[in-house]
């Protein structure tokens, strides 16, 4: 999809005579059936007129131009991209990313700088480092930039408005090799500009070069899978045990079959937390990407789906996804899809900000299903936290058998978290009357640390230990404090407050930028200083740590004389789950379900509630520990 496919001449031309804003906004309207902000109006207006005098300066007047060129399988759009051919007569095409910034200041990430967006001063990605994540996916993920005759790509970035100043932060030595790839030009670079673009698009394109950009399909390359397979294979922690590679070796099968244009293949695998579903899943995105095919790891999590692109690297990140990044994706686009944590897959991908027109009338399942010859479902049944998510074994597999792919079931059972211990999961199920399990009492000479902890800070303090032990850890709470955007110097407000303990929840979703130390949301399982924060069960899920302290909150609590669990709604500040009506108390409990088995060796609980802990304590044998 792209909003306009021309030359340079008639972008000149439409640019001149003021009307390209107004042919971008009705093509806007065709394609999304809503108005475009008027911010990206005024954008085009002034970006593309001056890009346009660009053109006209190098005496450009003869190449393909493509406008809002949409990334395939993303909802990321590159402003322009410009067709030609270099002194060789190769096909070569440069990719603009337009920028109306007047200055900007530093960051704490080291691919991030701050700026003026959205009418609050953010932290945003190093123009050149953003540009060439564009020019990286392309290649990786077009295949007219792939093969012998592939267009060449190079990409660049305008800030046609921007004068810098002296140590300007646009130009730290930090960011000398990304400008070094992908250029920043600034106001009083034109001739630096229109040499960069005459080398690599002197010859005009007669409009060959831009309809191969435009008709060419998603694909990624045999480079990009390899790359993925390399970062993963030969890891230590991935190693697989018993049932483990059976599960392995029945989609590696099915993923080849599917390649052959066989039946669709559904696979579902249960398995409790620490059975090594993410294990398994990692495996499979580095084996099969190494055996060439499409493998996507998809998930529904943020903070999950960031880490596993840490691992992957930004250039692996092409093959990580979300659950709701399959809408209007063509049948069997993909080999095989690897969902994990598939309990949070939802009714639908549209949300409240999806417009009619863009709507899928398809359930995410059956985007899912029908995107990829082979689907892998990891799934944890208990692990349902929110009550827009509806991902089950019994859900998946009736949407599966409609689609009438083949469907096999697995199940892990053996543990390899928690020091591999079944009790100790098996013994929260049962406390927490999730599940009924022959596991009643928890008896402390097991080989898992748990441990009941008198106050906050003894918790913290327990923790910190760890850490100074070179121990992984993390802090993670119910759900029972407000959670509040960042201070305008990108600190973080102390919101859980307990008695005269304070800490702060981790850094907010969509936050501006923070100061220095503080890791975004979706990082703070993974970056060094989220142990300064409390994660909650949206940043924890999916993770692992050696050791996890949790606070059990007052959302849940034990009532002795009824025998039983309640949730208190009115000592909760999850909205959403508020309104989840008769199902709120099974939400809760399975919140503390996962808060409670992140750890692999131990985990040290607070209890807010009096009545709580001592239930607790009453299910606790040879408590020398607690």
């Amino acid at each position: 999809m792209r909003l306009y496919s021309g030359t340079t001449k008639s972008l000149i031309e439409d640019s001149t005579y003021n009307r390209i804003a107004t042919k971008l906004k009705d093509a806007f309207f065709l394609e999304f059936r809503h108005q475009p902000a008027v911010a990206e109006v005024n954008s085009w207006n002034n970006s593309l007129r001056a890009i346009s005098q660009v053109f006209q300066t190098a005496s450009l007047l003869d190449h393909g131009v493509l406008l809002e060129l949409q990334l395939p399988l993303t909802s990321k759009r590159l402003d322009c991209l410009v067709t030609g051919y270099d002194r060789k007569k190769a096909p070569n095409a440069v990719i603009i990313e337009l920028k109306q910034w007047s200055g900007c200041q530093g960051a704490s990430g080291k691919n991030e700088v701050a700026t003026f967006v959205g009418g609050n001063i953010r932290d945003v990605l190093h123009p050149s480092v953003q540009v060439g994540q564009y020019m990286t996916y392309l290649t990786d993920c077009h295949t007219a930039f792939q093969g012998q005759g592939g267009i060449s790509a190079h990409a660049c970035s305008y800030l046609h408005n921007y004068s810098p100043i002296e140590d300007d932060p646009l130009f730290l030595p930090q960011f000398a090799e990304q400008i070094g790839r992908s250029p920043v030009f600034t106001a009083d670079h034109v001739p630096r500009l229109t040499a960069f673009l005459d080398e690599r698009i002197h010859g005009a394109d007669s409009g060959e070069v831009s309809a191969k950009v435009e008709q060419s399909k998603y694909r990624p390359s045999k480079k990009l899978l390899d790359h993925v397979a390399k970062l993963i294979k030969g890891k230590p922690e991935y190693v697989l045990l018993d049932e483990q590679l059976v599960v392995y070796d029945k989609v590696v099968e099915a993923a080849k079959n599917g390649a052959k244009g066989r039946k669709k293949a559904a696979i579902i695998v249960r398995g409790g937390p620490g059975t090594g579903k993410s294990v398994i899943a990692m495996n499979l995105l580095g084996d099969l990407s190494g055996m060439g095919l499409n493998a996507h790891y998809v998930t529904g999590s943020r903070a999950f789906t960031s880490t596993i692109r840490e691992i992957v690297g930004t250039r692996g990140a092409a093959q990580v996804r979300y659950f709701n990044s399959y809408m209007g994706a063509e049948a069997n686009v993909i080999d095989v899809m690897i969902a994990d944590e598939a309990h949070r897959i939802r009714e639908t991908s549209n949300n409240r900000f999806t417009p009619k027109v863009k709507q899928s009338k398809l359930s995410q399942i059956h985007e899912l299903l029908k995107a990829s010859r082979t689907s892998v479902f990891f799934i944890d049944d208990n692990q349902i936290v929110r009550p827009g998510e509806i991902g089950s074994t019994g859900y998946i597999k009736t949407e599966a058998e409609k689609l009438r792919c083949d469907v096999c079931e697995f199940e892990l059972e053996a543990q390899f978290r928690c020091a591999g211990s079944d009790a100790f999961v098996s013994w929260v199920n049962n406390t927490l009357g999730i599940q009924r399990t022959p596991h009643v009492m928890w008896n402390q000479a097991d080989e898992f640390d748990f441990r009941i902890m008198p106050t906050p800070q003894a918790l913290e303090d327990a923790i910190r230990k760890r850490l100074e032990e070179k121990s992984t850890a993390r802090l993670a709470a119910g759900f029972c404090w407000p959670w509040s955007k960042p201070r305008s110097n990108g600190t973080l407000v102390d919101d859980v407050v307990i008695g005269d303990y304070v800490r702060p929840w981790n850094a907010k979703s969509g936050s501006g930028s923070l100061a220095p130390g503080i890791p975004k949301e979706s990082l703070w399982a993974y970056d060094s200083g989220g142990v300064n924060q409390i994660g909650c069960v949206y940043t924890a899920q999916g993770f692992e740590f050696d050791y996890v302290g949790v606070i059990f909150g007052p959302d849940l609590v034990y009532v002795p004389e009824a025998a039983d669990w309640k949730g208190d709604k009115t000592k909760s500040f999850d909205t959403v789950v508020k309104r989840s009506g008769d199902r709120f108390t099974q939400m809760v409990k399975n919140t503390y379900r996962v808060l409670l088995t992140r750890g692999m060796k131990g985990c040290y609980v607070h209890f807010i509630d009096k009545n709580t802990e001592n239930f607790f304590r009453s299910r606790v044998e040879h408590a020398g520990k607690v």
